[in-house]
């Protein structure tokens, strides 16, 4: 086995000043501290819990989880393509994850689908090269390695 490798972030909440607790009625708005010094705003998601106790303009997990896999994915893709030979102009992914219940019948992210759309410089590979970049790159992509969510690429 390969050495092991340490991941970590710090997340922050504190309760304002004085604010009630109990009634469930506090904000969910927190930050998540990263090692290299950055900061993100973070909160529950609006569509579990209503503002004003969610921050709308922060992340939420879900969408982090999503971004995280969607990221991940172009790391590999990036990684590989140039590997190849070819030149990546600009990559965008709307990705979209689904929470419903899962085979245990739990709430659970369930299926993320990444959506990129890759524009190219140079030679442009052709639909079965740029779908097997998309499977090697989700083979190898530590995060979808790490899930139990269907994870699916469909590539735009």
């Amino acid at each position: 086995m390969s050495a092991m490798h340490e991941y970590s972030a710090t997340v922050v909440w504190q309760r304002e000043a004085q604010a009630p607790f109990v009634d469930g009625r506090y904000s969910r708005a927190h930050e998540w501290h990263f090692d290299g010094g950055v900061r993100v705003a973070a909160s529950s998601s609006p569509l579990h819990v209503p503002l004003p106790m969610s921050a709308a303009q922060a992340v939420d997990p879900e969408e982090a989880f999503v971004a995280a896999l969607s990221s991940c994915h172009m790391l590999f893709f990036l990684f590989h393509a140039g590997q190849l030979g070819l030149v990546v102009e600009r990559y965008e992914d709307a990705a979209c994850g689904w929470m419903g219940r899962n085979a245990q019948g739990r709430t659970a992210i369930v299926k993320v689908a990444l959506r990129p759309r890759v524009q190219w410089a140079g030679v442009v590979p052709d639909a079965r090269q740029i779908a097997a970049l998309h499977e090697r790159s989700h083979h190898d992509c530590y995060l979808a390695n790490s899930v139990t969510a269907e994870v699916v690429t469909e590539p735009q």
